[in-house]
C-alpha cells in the first residue's frame, strides 16, 4: 500500500541515510546547501495530518515548510503554532484571485449579469487586498516570508497571475517555489493525483517544460513511493529535490486510505477531461 504513514516514514529515512541536509524553503533561498531537500507542505486538508508529519519528521530531527490555506479546514492558530514550535516553517497558500472571484460572485444572482466582470485581470485589485488580509492574520502567528499558490482545480482563474501585475516581494516576501526555484537544477516531485508521476493529471502543480528542459522530469521518473525510496537506497538521485506533500491523503487507517483512493481516482479523470480542452 502506497500513500500510507509507513511508506512516509520509510521514504524519509531513505533520504536521511543519504546525508541530505533538510532545509525550510526561505532556508534554502538564503542560504543554499549542495546537497539539499526541501519538504513542501499544501495544506489543502485534515490539518491534523500535516501536524502528524510535522511530529513525525521533528522525532527525525529534520525540517520543513508548511503552507496554509486561509480557509477553516486548513488554517488553525492551535495546530499553526504547535508546527512552528517544532522548528518548522509557515507560509501561505494563497487562493487570493478565487476569493476575489467568489466575494464578486456572491453579489450577484444572476452569474451572467452583464455588470459581472469574467476576466481575472478584473478581480486582481480585489484580490490583492484579500492577500494583505491574509498575509498579516497568518504574521501573527509566524514571521511569513514564502508563500505558494493554492492550485484549485475547479477554477478557471491561476491564482499565481495576481503576480502579474504585483510583485509579492514588496510585502517582505523572499520567494514563491513556481517563481524562485531553478527547476533545471532542483528535481520537482509532488504526489498530486496520489501518484508521483501526476502531471498528466495536475491542472497547475507543476513545473513548465521550458524550466525543467526535460533533464531532470526524464531522468528521475517515478510513479509509487517505492520507486522513489529504491532510488535513493541506490544512490540514485539528485542533489537537491523539492518535494511536495498534501498530507490529507497519507494516512494508515484503512477506510479512510480507500475513500481518498477512490475520490482522487474520480477527480484524476475530471481534471484529464479538462486538460484534454485547455
Amino acid at each position: 500500500m502506497d500513500f500510507t504513514i509507513k511508506k512516509y516514514k520509510e521514504l524519509l529515512s531513505s533520504l536521511i541515510r543519504l546525508d541530505y541536509q533538510f532545509q525550510t524553503f526561505t532556508d534554502y533561498l538564503e542560504r543554499s546547501g549542495e546537497k539539499v531537500i526541501i519538504l513542501r507542505h499544501d495544506v489543502d486538508d485534515r490539518k491534523m495530518n500535516s501536524l502528524r508529519f510535522a511530529q513525525i519528521q521533528q522525532d527525525l530531527g529534520i525540517i520543513g515548510t508548511y503552507y496554509f490555506r486561509m480557509v477553516p479546514q486548513s488554517y488553525d492558530p492551535v495546530v499553526i503554532k504547535k508546527i512552528a514550535e517544532m522548528g518548522h516553517e509557515i507560509g501561505y497558500h494563497y487562493e487570493d484571485l478565487d476569493f476575489a472571484v467568489k466575494l464578486r460572485n456572491s453579489k450577484f444572482k444572476n452569474p451572467n449579469s452583464n455588470s459581472l466582470k469574467k476576466n481575472a485581470e478584473d478581480f486582481y485589485d480585489a484580490a490583492l487586498e484579500i492577500f494583505k488580509e491574509n498575509l498579516i492574520k497568518l504574521r501573527e502567528l509566524y514571521p511569513v516570508k514564502t508563500i505558494c499558490m493554492h492550485g484549485s482545480p475547479r477554477s478557471r482563474f491561476d491564482n499565481k497571475s495576481l503576480w502579474e501585475k504585483y510583485n509579492y516581494k514588496d510585502f517582505g516576501i523572499i520567494g514563491e517555489p513556481y517563481f524562485d526555484i531553478d527547476f533545471n537544477k532542483v528535481l520537482y516531485l509532488t504526489d498530486t493525483g496520489r501518484r508521483w508521476d501526476g502531471d498528466g493529471v495536475s491542472i497547475r502543480d507543476k513545473v513548465s517544460l521550458a524550466k525543467q528542459v526535460q533533464s531532470l522530469s526524464a531522468k528521475f521518473r517515478f510513479h509509487s513511493t517505492q520507486e522513489i525510496v529504491t532510488a535513493a537506497l541506490k544512490n540514485q538521485l539528485p542533489k537537491q529535490i523539492m518535494f511536495t506533500f498534501h498530507p490529507q491523503r497519507w494516512t494508515d487507517r484503512p477506510f479512510p486510505w480507500m475513500k481518498e483512493l477512490i475520490w482522487q481516482n474520480m477527480k484524476n479523470r475530471v481534471k484529464k477531461y479538462f486538460i484534454k480542452k485547455t
